[in-house]
């Protein structure tokens, strides 16, 4: 008797170990979850040195004297550090307003600098830094902006992002809209210093754009990203559109708008968004509203896989989280 007892037992144990419960809960683990974070931030771009990822962001409520900058190696624990540029101190002009650091987008250029794009006063800035994390310091010698306020009158100079092209060759967009209306894209091919334009800037404004471009190439085909709508409330949204050249000209993209408020408000005005591929698989990373009762002006940062159709058109993102990779 005590023998089948402890058989029985034994089988128990076998099956307890084995069972799909207990996988599940192994596989919940490696889940990465929106927001990514607690703590309040927007408009992020990210970068990779080694096996470690580099996120910069927007600190809320809109924009801080500094950027909010974090690494992790998983997603689900940050470190996070202070910059010693760009600040609301070191980035302000005759031109420029009061508006703070913003939407900072950081690119490693072919001759291993690392070059960031900021928006600060309503203007655009370009910094030059030897690692992700500096020193960085104006890629200008005078200190003025890349993109003075004045430049493009009828632009709203923020929201600069950098592509670099299968051959190197970088170009420059950015560009918004004044009071929720009118957005435009700006962008130009960029000098191998990486802060000066090779061409006069052009206007390519893509159909239902209003800001926060970026570019990514797939398939051979130029997908020009950009978001849409009100960025204070659930009209933000993530649309697309496709070109032949980085230039363009570019038309709508199939499945565009690729991701909206949900009819369940968990995700509401998602937007100012960046790609990154990681072992193959692209991933979007991007921030939404956390609803307040009043203003919308707090953000928190989130994460999702990209995936394409076999027509290479961007499918609508499903805002659920990743596995971790």
């Amino acid at each position: 008797m005590k023998r089948n007892l402890k058989y029985i037992l034994f089988l128990l144990l076998i099956s307890a170990c084995g069972s799909p419960k207990k996988q599940s809960a192994l596989e919940e683990k490696n889940v990465i979850v929106n927001p990514i974070m607690d703590e309040y931030f927007a408009d992020p771009c990210i970068v990779k040195e080694a096996d470690t990822f580099y996120i910069y962001a927007t600190i809320d409520p809109w924009g801080g004297e500094e950027l909010a900058v974090f690494s992790t190696n998983d997603f689900k624990s940050f470190t996070r550090y202070h910059l010693n540029w760009p600040t609301k101190e070191a980035c302000t002009s005759e031109s420029s307003n009061n508006s703070m650091v913003w939407a900072p987008a950081v690119r490693k250029a072919a001759n291993g600098k690392y070059y960031m794009y900021v928006s600060v006063g309503s203007e655009v800035w370009v910094g030059v830094g030897e690692s992700p994390l500096g020193p960085w310091k104006n890629g200008k010698e005078d200190n003025t902006p890349l993109i003075a306020a004045g430049d493009y009158p009828q632009v709203h100079n923020i929201d600069a992002d950098c592509f670099l092209d299968d051959d190197g060759q970088a170009y420059l967009y950015w560009g918004s809209g004044f009071h929720w209306v009118n957005g435009i894209c700006m962008a130009a091919k960029l000098n191998e210093d990486m802060i000066s334009f090779a061409d006069e800037p052009v206007d390519v404004t893509p159909p239902h754009y209003f800001e926060a471009p970026h570019m990514i190439k797939r398939f051979g085909k130029y997908y020009l990203m950009f978001s849409d709508g009100k960025a204070i409330d659930d009209t933000y949204k993530i649309g697309y559109a496709v070109g032949d050249s980085p230039m363009g000209p570019f038309t709508e993209g199939v499945n565009s708008p690729l991701l909206t408020t949900t009819a369940d408000s968990t995700t509401v005005g998602p937007g100012h968004h960046t790609i990154f591929n990681e072992g193959g698989q692209d991933y979007v990373l991007y921030h939404r509203i956390f609803p307040q009762g009043e203003e919308y002006v707090l953000r928190q940062l989130c994460i999702d896989s990209l995936k394409f159709d076999d027509q290479h058109n961007i499918k609508k993102i499903d805002p659920k989280g990743i596995q971790g990779f």
